[in-house]
């Protein structure tokens, strides 16, 4: 077997200056915060307390302009304006679904777009949030896999988008009032466009900031990362992201898992699973997540749902399985498994002793279902493409 590549990916950065020379304070670690406070002239003994004093600005009360923070002398607040911004993702379209999920088409540097999705429940408000523009992974039965990468976002970009969704939920809190544990935005999923562990330092830094004690102060259970499987970044994810894992398995046999989840042909279910159970993080309190899209006579039969449990078994993983009614889209080349095939499916693996939910489909009305995701502008390029190709135009 020939040795594999390291993993990059052919992205483009962008840099930190933006177009009118300032430096955006979204998405610095408090290290790189602090040194660029430093670099423009903040006196270095009070540099600390001064990135404290900035970062909760920022993160805990949701403050963009710096005239605004009251506590920093009014000249200091002037230099901060001359040199430094505060800028997230805009929204260009949001859009409700019946069940009250929200959909947001938010557009980055450069132009590109990408979607988030909040889907409230009784107990929780978890955001799913997108990694890069577009995907590389070409996963057969996602609608998402089929918009070509455009490239990498950046941490200010993917903590933006949190950022973005408590704006519009109106969730920061106000200073001097009483604290309000009640929280709309209480969940992360990375789970949007985008492979994150190819992404790996981004979202590290990203989530770092999420869970900062002094900002938005997500605790690192509340936020799971999803993965396609790329193995040699799982244990890094442990130890230095730490939140919760789950995996898009979606097949039992790698003679499957190779069409749908093309990655396997990298890293096949072996090597993943062995992964999987050396991930320092894993205990029945924090389970990894294997997430099954239900194929109609693909994926869906008595015998892959045992496979699938002699898989977990065998390698002794504290896993759940969520199993994922397949979310039709345009052009899609399967359908969705019967209600009662689901079900039968789901009870061999609750028999077995594992946990096994049927997601409930949320946002279809908007196409903001799992791996519906896909940027309008790219959704509208593929058109106009279609339609010249179907005249017997050129593209």
């Amino acid at each position: 077997m020939s040795p594999k590549a390291p993993i990059t990916q052919d992205v483009m950065t962008i840099p930190r200056k933006l177009p009118e020379g300032k430096i955006n304070l979204v998405g610095l670690t408090r290290d790189q915060l602090r040194d660029a406070l430093i670099e423009q002239g903040t006196p270095e003994k009070q540099a600390k307390m001064r990135t404290g004093q900035i970062w909760q600005w920022i993160y805990q009360w949701g403050v963009r302009d710096f005239a605004e923070m009251t506590n920093l002398a009014k000249a200091y607040r002037a230099q901060l304006a001359e040199h430094f911004t505060i800028e997230i993702p805009e929204v260009v379209t949001r859009q409700v679904s019946e069940d009250g999920t929200r959909k947001y088409l938010c557009r980055i540097a450069g132009g590109h777009e990408v979607e988030v999705v909040y889907i409230p429940e009784e107990d929780r408000g978890t955001l799913c949030i997108s990694s890069q523009v577009g995907c590389t992974l070409t996963c057969s039965f996602c609608h998402t896999g089929t918009q070509k990468l455009v490239r990498n976002l950046t941490a200010a970009e993917i903590v933006g988008q949190v950022m973005m969704a408590r704006d519009d939920l109106e969730e920061w809190p106000v200073p001097g009032a009483p604290k309000d544990e009640t929280r709309l935005l209480s969940n992360i999923v990375l789970m949007g466009m985008g492979e994150p562990l190819y992404n790996f330092e981004n979202v590290r830094d990203a989530m770092k900031i999420a869970m900062d004690p002094e900002g938005i102060s997500l605790s690192r259970r509340r936020i799971t990362l999803s993965t396609s499987g790329v193995v040699p970044e799982i244990a890094r994810t442990a130890e230095e992201i730490g939140c919760l894992l789950a995996i898009s398995f979606h097949a039992t046999t790698n003679e499957t898992r190779d069409v749908l989840v093309p990655i396997n042909k990298r890293w096949n279910i072996e090597e993943l699973l062995q992964a999987l159970a050396s991930y320092p993080k894993a205990s029945n309190s924090e389970r990894i997540t294997f997430e099954y899209v239900m194929l109609d006579g693909v994926n869906d039969s008595d015998e892959d749902a045992h496979r699938l449990i002699d898989h977990i078994k065998r390698h002794n993983i504290p896993a759940k399985i969520n199993l994922i009614p397949f979310n039709e889209w345009p052009g899609a080349p399967y359908k969705r498994s019967s209600n009662n095939r689901i079900r039968a499916f789901a009870n061999i693996i609750y028999q077995a002793g594992y946990a096994s939910p049927i997601r409930k489909t949320r946002g279809e009305d908007i196409m903001a279902a799992c791996g519906q995701l896909k940027s309008a502008t790219e959704r509208a390029r593929k058109s106009r493409k279609q339609i010249a190709a179907e005249a017997g135009l050129q593209s």
